[in-house]
């Protein structure tokens, strides 16, 4: 039996999130185990890094799974990119030791939230950004944001469907700035709650809207109290970047974001 590390690359818009669903329902984890399972020629269960929502895309999401067959790495990847349809793709598959869990093992995992800043809709964009019509300051997004660095608790930016047992997050690196027409936020943290990161993209769109103060984040933080927040950002600007694991197990780094632009400073 040997324990095989995959890279994924998804668009997620036609499907339910990460988590398979009941039948007849399109998630990203069924569509990719029964690709997987098609070269194993036995079903496979894939643990995922991060159960990414309805809707949320992946530049390199990291699961693995178990399999006894003897298949060679570009077997993997090339037999089950022949049976995934276009908008999911295998990057790499690697060998790992039976330690390796793609979840438990994850140091750190880092998104992209990507905002279309424009006062007419772009179709091309639809599924790929959130629409902001009004104008943003980035500066001024990018400076609230600052107050959410370090360990804290962030009850105040989760889902109240969380199922964490502690709201405590530690977030390593978070900056937003613009491209032209879009503003981005990176954001990266040892582990994310539910619906944080647009939850934080929320409380930074009313911010750069002049709607509220810079300080209003860290009111939010240090209240614990989501009722008082703005609604949770779409999810169609979201972008999971990756995860990151220590350097004995050789894996890819989480790639180089390249939509809209790459990063004036490197999170990732």
């Amino acid at each position: 039996m040997t324990r095989w590390a995959v890279g994924l690359e998804y668009i997620g818009t036609r499907y339910r999130g990460w988590q398979a669903q009941e039948p007849g329902i399109a998630s990203l984890q069924g569509e990719f185990e029964a690709a997987i399972a098609k070269v194993a020629d036995h079903e496979v269960a894939l643990s995922a890094a991060g159960r990414t929502d309805a809707g949320v895309h992946a530049f390199q999401q990291v699961a693995h799974f178990d399999s006894a067959a003897p298949r060679t790495p570009y077997a993997w990847l090339l037999g089950s990119n022949r049976s995934l349809p276009a908008d999911l793709s295998l990057r790499w598959v690697r060998p790992v030791s039976e330690d390796f869990h793609a979840r438990h093992r994850a140091t750190a995992r880092s998104y992209r939230y990507v905002i279309h800043n424009q006062r007419a809709r772009s179709a091309w964009l639809a599924d790929r950004a959130t629409w902001i019509v009004y104008a943003l300051d980035a500066a001024a997004m990018h400076r609230a944001a600052q107050a959410l660095l370090g360990e804290r608790d962030f009850s105040a930016y989760r889902a109240s469907e969380c199922q964490s047992p502690t709201p405590i997050r530690n977030v390593h690196r978070i900056e937003v700035w613009r491209f032209g027409d879009f503003v981005v936020l990176d954001i990266a943290a040892n582990a994310f709650l539910h619906h944080m990161v647009r939850n934080i993209a929320g409380v930074l769109i009313e911010i750069g809207q002049g709607r509220q103060p810079e300080t209003w984040a860290a009111e939010l933080l240090a209240g614990c109290d989501r009722r008082r927040g703005p609604a949770t950002a779409p999810a169609q600007g979201l972008y999971f970047a990756g995860p990151e694991y220590p350097a004995r197990f050789e894996l890819p780094a989480v790639p180089a974001l390249w939509f809209p632009a790459a990063s004036p400073t490197s999170l990732v």
